[in-house]
């Protein structure tokens, strides 16, 4: 086993950089020099396909702590994930199946490889310990809460005001993340700032198993391409971990210039230094746009390589300056169960959008090219004569598809 780092400056760098806030820090700093290997949780829901650069700002401050000798603990929501966390939502979220969920979580472990060395880190699912409760067990654990409490939380109280629905087995969900904690002997948890309510849980109930409370580490939540709420797939405004890197680059290269300072230094990494450079080259005029072809190149070679990154500048160039087709076009094939389709089926078929809504969206803002030809007209149906081979479907700027 390799030996823990206990080099006070690193140690300091970790609680600092990126980070929002620790609870407790003079525990934690006490642990983090002792030596021991300490048991670091993380969990995630699977309520999409693609985990995304908001994700990633955890996954890189788990890194550090794996770095430094300590023993990550991923942890899959395989039962949480049925019902959802309530957190930030102003409705209740649609339940889902087991194995809807197993499905989502597929592709996780390929693509948080991007970040962790996923040899060396646990890996575990709730579903282990939830699918084996009885109704019981459950009773025990939620009679340790109060209602007034799990009720306080700010999208409870909206939802009061507004006077919509709290189901009951919304207030709960907190408890059952709390608990993981237990099962898993975790020692410290690294979360966004908006699980700190759920994780704080755990604390309690960790005591009354005999155990010492974990500790939290909080990031910042990192904005999406809207520029207005946290990255989200269930919104659309993320970039996904496992996206090509023309579609990283070009997502990035679509920010809002407000976004730069957050994104060099949670997606991008950057050191005190580097966003001190970065701050005062904006502050003296510098275009943001020579800005983002940096954190796009810097976020691409992160994820793919330096040689992925240069090539997709190029790209982006040759689209955008140059008004090009993209050198590598993707080629699909088309259905064969019908011999007529609606278009906006054909762009779900290709995973050009990620649903039906979104494709009508799409084609009724004009936003869906056919040969460089708008389509409007979002109950079109197209055939083998007014779609063929050679033909080039492109939705926005930067998606396309070849017929074969």
């Amino acid at each position: 086993m390799a030996k823990v780092i206990t080099n006070k400056k690193r140690i300091r760098e970790l609680l600092t950089l990126g980070v929002d806030e620790v609870l407790v820090k003079s525990d934690l700093e006490k642990k983090l020099i002792s030596g021991k290997v300490l048991r670091v949780k993380h969990g995630v829901d699977p309520t999409s396909k693609d985990l995304h650069l908001g994700y990633g700002v955890v996954y890189h401050k788990l890194r550090e702590f794996q770095e430094l000798g300590h023993k990550i603990i991923f942890l899959i929501g395989g039962f949480t994930g049925r019902f959802g966390d309530p957190t930030d939502k102003d409705k209740s979220r649609e339940m889902k199946n087991k194995k809807e969920v197993k499905d989502k979580s597929k592709n996780y472990l390929k693509q948080l490889a991007r970040v962790l060395d996923v040899d060396k880190i646990e890996i575990r699912d709730n579903s282990e310990w939830y699918d084996k409760w009885s109704f019981e067990d459950g009773l025990k654990l939620i009679s340790r809460f109060t209602v007034a409490r799990m009720l306080e939380r700010d999208m409870f109280q909206t939802r009061i005001k507004n006077e919509k629905e709290i189901y009951f087995h919304e207030p709960i969900y907190p408890m059952l993340q709390g608990w993981d904690s237990v099962e898993l002997e975790s020692d410290l948890t690294v979360i966004g700032t908006d699980q700190k309510f759920n994780e704080l849980q755990a604390r309690g109930l960790q005591e009354s198993a005999g155990r010492l409370p974990q500790d939290i580490v909080t990031v910042p939540l990192l904005v999406g391409t809207d520029g207005k709420m946290k990255m989200s797939q269930s919104l659309g405004n993320y970039i996904g971990l496992d996206e090509s890197p023309s579609e990283q680059f070009g997502k990035i290269m679509s920010i809002p210039d407000k976004l730069l300072l957050s994104y060099f230094e949670l997606a991008a990494r950057y050191k005190t230094e580097d966003l001190d450079r970065v701050k005062q080259e904006l502050d003296q005029g510098k275009n943001p746009r020579d800005l983002k072809v940096e954190l796009g190149k810097a976020i691409v070679a992160m994820y793919h390589s330096q040689n992925e990154a240069d090539k997709a500048m190029q790209e982006f160039n040759k689209v955008f300056k140059d008004k090009a087709l993209p050198d590598n076009i993707k080629e699909v094939a088309l259905p064969k169960k019908a011999a007529e389709w609606f278009l906006y089926d054909l762009l779900v078929e290709f995973n050009l959008v990620e649903s039906k809504n979104k494709a009508k969206e799409h084609i009724k803002s004009g936003a869906v090219k056919i040969n460089n030809k708008k389509f409007k007209q979002w109950d079109m149906k197209l055939t083998e004569v007014s779609i063929k081979s050679g033909d080039i479907i492109q939705v926005g700027k930067r998606k396309f598809v070849k017929i074969k």
